[in-house]
C-alpha cells in the first residue's frame, strides 16, 4: 500500500483504479466475505536455454513442504519509506502452485489519522511456469524497465537477470527453489470492500516480492507511478502460537 502524499494542503486523496480479478462489487465467496476472521491464533512466451552455470547460484532444495506458504501462515513486519515506518500484518488464505496464484489479506498502520488501521484484499502471481519477471497487466503501470529495475533490487534476482534481458523467463520446479518470486496486488478495502477512496492513501500500486522459503522471510518492494520510488517491504513468519490478537470483522 502507498504511503500518503504530501501536497501544498496536505495528504493527497487518491482512488483506486485496478481492477481485480473477482468483481468489486463481490467479496471473494471462497473466502467468507468480509466476515471472515483475520489473523487468528492458531507467460512463459519463451523459454530461455537450459539452466546451465548461469544458475547455479538460484538454489535448489531437496523437497519443498512449503511449510511457510500454506493457508493461514502469517507474517509480521514492516513498510519503509524515506519519510516513515508502518506495522505491516499479513496473513495468506490460498495457496495454488498449480495455478501459480495466491491470495490474502494485508493490514498496515499508521498511514492515515483517519484510518489508523487499513486491511486490504490482495492477490499473488507466482513466477514460474505460468507468470514471467514482466508483468503483464497495462493498467498497473509498469514496463519491461520498471519490472528489471525493481528485480534487480533482490540479490536472489541475480542469477536470471541475464536471461531476463532477453525475454520472459520460465522457472521450472518452483517449489524447490529456496527463493520464490511474486507479485502481490492489493484490489479492495476490507470489511468494506465497496471503498474506493482513501484520503492520504492509496493502493494502486503493487508490490515485487521474493520469499525465502527456507527462512520463512518476505521481501517486497512496492511500485506505483506517483509514490515515493523503492518502498521497502520486511516480513517474518509468525509462528503459531502468534505474537499479536485476533481482529474479526461482521
Amino acid at each position: 500500500m502507498k504511503s500518503p502524499e504530501l501536497g501544498p494542503d496536505g495528504p493527497t486523496p487518491h482512488t483506486a483504479s485496478a481492477s481485480p480479478s473477482q468483481s468489486l462489487e463481490q467479496p471473494p465467496k471462497d473466502l467468507g466475505g468480509p466476515d471472515l476472521a483475520m489473523f487468528e491464533e492458531e507467460d512463459a512466451a519463451c523459454t530461455p536455454p537450459s539452466m546451465g552455470s548461469d544458475y547455479s547460484s538460484a538454489r535448489a532444495i531437496p523437497f519443498a513442504p512449503l511449510s511457510f506458504l500454506q493457508p493461514g501462515s502469517r507474517f509480521h513486519g514492516t513498510q519503509q519509506s524515506e519519510r516513515q515506518v508502518y506495522d505491516v500484518q499479513v496473513e495468506i488464505k490460498h495457496v495454488d502452485m498449480r495455478e501459480s496464484f495466491l491470495c490474502g489479506y494485508l493490514r498496515i498502520q499508521g498511514l492515515t489519522e483517519d484510518h489508523p488501521t487499513l486491511t486490504t484484499y490482495f492477490e499473488g502471481e507466482i513466477i514460474g511456469s505460468k507468470y514471467s519477471f514482466f508483468t503483464q497487466h497495462e493498467d498497473w503501470g509498469a514496463n519491461m524497465r520498471v519490472d528489471l529495475s525493481h528485480w534487480a533490487k533482490f540479490n536472489a534476482f541475480r542469477p536470471f537477470q541475464k536471461h531476463a534481458r532477453k525475454g520472459p523467463v520460465t522457472i521450472p520446479d518452483v517449489t524447490q527453489r529456496e527463493n520464490i518470486f511474486m507479485r502481490w496486488k492489493e484490489h479492495f478495502l476490507v470489511p468494506d470492500h465497496r471503498v474506493r477512496t482513501i484520503t492520504g492513501a492509496s493502493f494502486e500500486g503493487f508490490y515485487y516480492i521474493c520469499f525465502n522459503q527456507l527462512k520463512g522471510e518476505v521481501s517486497g518492494i512496492y511500485f506505483h507511478s506517483k509514490s515515493e520510488k523503492f518502498q521497502q517491504l520486511e516480513l517474518k513468519h509468525v509462528p503459531n502460537r502468534g505474537c499479536f490478537s485476533a481482529t474479526e470483522f461482521r
